[in-house]
């Protein structure tokens, strides 16, 4: 097996709980080995979420920037405020993106604003054919387009088997957030 040290685009997809915690255990142990980190958070910006209260007291070399607001977009009925911060985001991962010395970027709940009309998808696809080959980005949320998972080197779907929600059991610190 050679060993090429080529950049991956990864996807974490699917209904199943468990797309972003593994972005952030990627980001780990890529910042373990000295590797810089970036997490663009997309529609996402509530107060008190543990693995970013453990990352921004660490001394890791990740970063976090999130480009969402506070309550939860459940639904594709958005607000302009969703659309602009989800641009805001999009815009600052192209800037990032070239100018950098990450090695790998996280685009956090991206396919969902995509799903959700924040972004087009199209912009997204632009960007990444810029991507400079040595770095890795991973894309997260449900619902992942046949186009991005074809640009994908490689693609995890979560499968939602049984989940405590359905039995009336709220989300719970430390598990959902």
């Amino acid at each position: 097996m050679q060993n090429t040290a080529a950049g991956l685009i990864i996807v974490n997809t699917g209904n199943g709980k468990g797309k972003t915690t593994a972005a952030f255990g990627l980001a780990l142990r890529a910042a373990g080995h000295g590797i810089k980190v970036l997490i663009l958070q997309f529609m996402k910006g509530q107060k008190n979420i543990g693995e970013i209260e453990a990352l921004t007291k660490s001394n890791l070399p990740i970063k976090i920037k999130r480009f969402g607001r506070q309550g939860f977009v459940q639904s594709r009925a958005c607000e302009t405020l969703d659309i602009y911060l989800a641009d805001r985001g999009l815009k600052y991962f192209r800037d990032v993106l070239l100018h950098s010395d990450c090695g790998m970027i996280i685009l956090d709940e991206i396919l969902m604003a995509i799903e959700f009309g924040l972004l087009k998808e199209k912009a997204l696809r632009e960007i990444l054919e810029m991507r400079p080959p040595h770095i890795h980005i991973i894309l997260t949320g449900r619902n992942a387009s046949d186009l991005i998972l074809d640009m994908a080197d490689l693609v995890t779907e979560m499968k939602e088997t049984k989940h405590p929600y359905k039995m009336g059991v709220k989300a719970q610190v430390g598990i959902e957030y």
